[in-house]
């Protein structure tokens, strides 16, 4: 054989060794539990034939209990870079058939060269994690390396969309690095994110806590709001980072993308003129509102089980992309809560930072009263959700379908914090409080000396209901630019977001602002 042969010979056993991860048979366990391999994952999500592998001979170079007779290149972790749907994206995978995917020092290294090289080219970045934690032979240049990588992870934060993935364990310091991205993506029964687990738990305060209970994706979609999406398997994970992507631009500098629809620009909603109840306390369901508006009636919910009296996603508008918040009557009546402020929040702040107009749908009778709510802090977490839209600089459309009381109707992207384009429906109702709260307080002596209180109050009800329980007093003094008929709202949105769609904001310069966390 000759010395090329050789060298030939000695590359191909080298990449076979990476390729093939911890050998047969840990690759089977993978597929018992109904996981792809990290590579499987890898080739599903990018556009066939795109991904090009980095530093797939990397190896760990611990010393210590008898590592370095166990030695596969790689380190447990797929990275590189490949397109979707045409546009470049980075990505990384841990493979947990290589020491349980644990992060060791280069395990660690190899992401963190992925990040910064996401960051230098404007492209999104995607960790596909399944990881059984620190690798604990490395000690503390393992727990370095898990720094770095979150350092990156800040240093991108507002620069370049970040996605996780959670497809198996991720617990202890590892959790922080999905934390601070963008989106959560967690497989449902087979992804588990928690600090410390049952046992540590069980140890220091007796509690006995199942996985999934402490840290399963239903737990973290529904209780902690931690996910953004529960996938049922990698296979609609994969699908759902695809989905998502196609929303968003490639980095900051980018406007939101756009895509030819075939729905027609002046199509008339008619379904929402009959979609306000008569009763003012009954609800009806804004998701329906929503997809009405949107091209093609697609609408991409995020975080659909946390906070539900709020409801934020993805959609389209005339071709361009839109972010959508909307009080949700049918939970709390569509009060703001304190989880409700901060899933609203971090949604506008995300936003505003990849230059996506923001649409408001509004129907807030106010923030939920009760001592839980104040002892919790509402009072800053609701600011949370204040300042975000007064930061705000991208486009900003508002539309009040029925109430807007109190501070949440200050809140809700109104005209005062520098809504661009606000609108209410003539169901509108823009008052401090509702008819009853109100008349009770202005009018509690006249009530109570009238000769029937009863009927005194209601017609004092009534009253307050014709001078405040519509949208025309908020139109006369100019904080409504227009009140529309709801079949008209899709054409109205549509024709001042094109006309914001170029707008610019200075604001005061800053090194950054002290939003109330």
């Amino acid at each position: 054989m000759s010395r090329v042969d050789e060298q030939t010979e000695e590359l191909r056993r080298r990449k076979a060794q990476s390729e093939g991860g911890g050998g047969h048979q840990k690759v089977a366990a993978q597929h018992a539990k109904g996981k792809m391999t990290a590579r499987e994952r890898i080739l599903q999500l990018l556009d066939p034939e795109s991904f090009m592998e980095v530093d797939s001979l990397v190896e760990h170079r611990c010393q210590d209990f008898d590592m370095e007779r166990n030695i596969i290149p790689g380190d447990g972790v797929i990275c590189g870079h490949g397109t979707i749907d045409g546009k470049l994206v980075y990505c990384f995978a841990q493979d947990f058939t290589v020491y349980g995917g644990s992060l060791g020092e280069m395990h660690g290294l190899k992401i963190c060269k992925i990040l910064d090289m996401a960051i230098k080219t404007g492209a999104p970045v995607i960790g596909l994690n399944d990881s059984g934690g620190a690798r604990i032979q490395e000690g503390v240049a393992s727990l370095g390396s898990y720094a770095e990588i979150f350092f990156r992870n800040v240093r991108a934060s507002g620069v370049i969309p970040q996605i996780s993935v959670i497809m198996g364990p991720c617990a202890g310091g590892a959790v922080y690095s999905p934390a601070i991205t963008d989106f959560v993506i967690m497989v449902d029964k087979t992804a588990h994110m928690f600090i410390t687990g049952p046992e540590v738990i069980k140890t220091v305060t007796n509690e006995e806590v199942t996985f999934e209970d402490l840290g399963g994706a239903s737990t973290h979609a529904t209780r902690s709001g931690v996910t953004h999406f529960t996938a049922e398997n990698d296979q609609q994970a994969l699908e759902l980072v695809q989905e998502l992507i196609g929303y968003l631009p490639s980095n900051n500098l980018e406007k939101a993308p756009t895509k030819n629809t075939r729905d027609s620009l002046d199509r008339e909603c008619n379904i929402l003129d009959s979609i306000i109840p008569n009763d003012p306390s009954l609800p009806y369901d804004i998701n329906e509102v929503i997809e009405e508006v949107l091209d093609d009636g697609a609408f991409l919910e995020i975080q659909a089980e946390f906070a539900p009296n709020i409801v934020i996603g993805y959609g389209r508008l005339g071709g361009n992309t839109v972010g959508i918040i909307g009080n949700q009557p049918k939970y709390l009546a569509g009060c703001l809560d304190i989880d409700a402020s901060i899933k609203a929040a971090r949604f506008v702040r995300f936003c505003d930072s990849f230059n996506i107009p923001l649409i408001t749908f509004v129907d807030v009778p106010g923030f939920l009263p009760g001592a839980s709510q104040e002892w919790g802090g509402i009072i800053r977490h609701g600011a949370k959700l204040l300042y975000s839209y007064a930061e705000a600089t991208v486009p900003k459309l508002t539309v009040i379908t029925r109430k807007a009381y109190g501070g949440a109707y200050d809140v809700m992207s109104s005209k005062h914090i520098r809504g661009d384009y606000n609108v209410a429906w003539p169901s509108a109702q823009l008052a401090v409080m509702g008819a009853s709260g109100a008349v009770q307080i202005i009018h509690r002596k006249r009530i109570k000396s009238s000769g029937n209180p009863e009927q005194e109050r209601e017609r004092l009800v009534e009253d307050y209901n014709d001078t405040f329980a519509n949208p025309y007093r908020a139109a006369s003094l100019g904080y409504l630019d227009d009140v529309i008929q709801p079949r008209d709202t899709r054409l109205k949105l549509i024709k001042a977001l094109g006309a914001l769609l170029e707008k610019e904001e200075v604001r005061p310069a800053k090194k950054h602002g002290n939003i109330p966390l």
